[in-house]
């Protein structure tokens, strides 16, 4: 269910530029920070960028672009 939330104006400029470089919408750009930060807190050990290619590659598997690796698969 969709929920209003109020942001800093800063904070949407700044998001509204990010999210059309990425081509994503305003609140898209909001909820992909908002989840690669929540990741990030709960993986303190793991570097942003890591995050970030784990996130890519979950999603391309989820939309038929890769299949998922295997551990121990072909050995």
């Amino acid at each position: 269910m969709p929920r209003a939330v109020k942001i800093s104006d800063e904070l949407a400029i700044t998001a509204a530029v990010f999210a059309g470089v990425e081509g994503r919408s305003l609140a898209g750009q909001v909820e992909y920070w908002a989840k690669l930060g929540r990741v990030a807190d709960e993986n303190a050990d793991l570097p942003v960028s890591l995050i970030k290619e784990i996130l890519i590659a979950r999603a391309q598997v989820q939309n038929g672009l890769k299949t998922p690796y295997v551990f121990g698969e072909g050995e």
